[in-house]
């Protein structure tokens, strides 16, 4: 397969320590079918697993995000199908540990930050794909969206499961029941877009966040992001969020925080700054 023709495209040495992952098939808007599903799920993994990488940017080529699962494939191998309709695929199988699902990466918390640069449509599993992410940077006439609720097709793929962590459960109930589109503007009120950038540059406007994010201390920020995480979906208990909360930022005082109140103690950082920290 030559680069022209993969579904998913990686960056990984432009912008060093930052991960541009793009999905590749503007043709389909960006539609992911088992094969994409599969090649973004691996480019995730190896995301995680290089030590040299610290931040992620998922986007789409051709000015789309992504316009969900790709349902001409879906229509075209029922039709195909025997009477035995038990999906066979991969990325079809039932929830395992951090298993392929049918969008890919989306049964992933990943353990390193991940932007979302979203332009054009990010609707039904694209939407699904995007609230992977701990930031959206969302261009100004992007449009989020249930889309798939006019065909039948269900959210599988975290949909109902981060949407409300995110925007609340009355607006995401709000965007499940009617799959209404929703626009940039109206995405940054409710809390689903983190940024909203002109046309064309949200992918810009997420490698300056990617890159202000690298000269932070990288085990604290991402100490804070799995307690963040914990504390959404896995925390049994208040009082067990709070304690997981302490117990990982114990480990960080001896590594980072230490050295970082060092620094405070002799003027950086004092009144709030942060250029000394900006590397842009």
């Amino acid at each position: 397969m030559t680069e022209s023709t993969k579904l998913v495209l990686i960056d990984s040495t432009t912008n060093p320590g930052i991960s541009i992952i793009t999905i590749n098939r503007p043709k389909r808007k960006n539609a992911v079918d088992s094969e994409t599903a599969q090649q973004l799920y691996e480019a995730i993994l190896a995301f995680e697993a290089d030590s040299t990488q610290k931040i992620c940017v998922l986007t789409g080529s051709g000015n789309t995000f992504c316009a969900g699962a790709d349902l001409h494939n879906v229509a075209l191998k029922n039709a195909n199908a025997d009477s035995n309709v038990s999906p066979t695929e991969a990325n079809l199988q039932p929830v395992g540990d951090r298993n392929l699902g049918p969008m890919g990466p989306s049964r992933l918390i990943v353990q390193k930050p991940i932007i979302a640069a979203v332009s054009g449509y990010a609707v039904a599993g694209g939407l699904e794909l995007s609230l992977l992410a701990d930031m959206r940077v969302v261009e100004e006439d992007a449009v989020f969206g249930v889309f798939c609720r006019r065909w039948g097709v269900p959210l599988i793929d975290g949909g109902t499961v981060r949407l409300q962590a995110i925007v609340g459960l009355g607006r995401a109930l709000d965007m499940i029941l009617t799959g209404r589109p929703v626009g940039a503007r109206e995405a940054f009120t409710m809390g689903l877009a983190n940024r909203v950038v002109p046309k064309g540059q949200a992918l810009r406007e997420a490698l300056l966040i990617a890159k202000q994010l690298m000269t932070f201390p990288e085990f604290c920020m991402n100490t804070d992001r799995r307690s963040a995480y914990y504390s959404a979906y896995e925390a049994s208990s208040f009082q067990d969020a709070l304690a997981q909360e302490f117990t990982a930022g114990v480990q960080v005082i001896s590594k980072e925080a230490i050295a970082g109140a060092a620094k405070f103690s002799k003027g950086s950082g004092r009144h709030g700054s942060f250029k000394e920290f900006s590397k842009l």
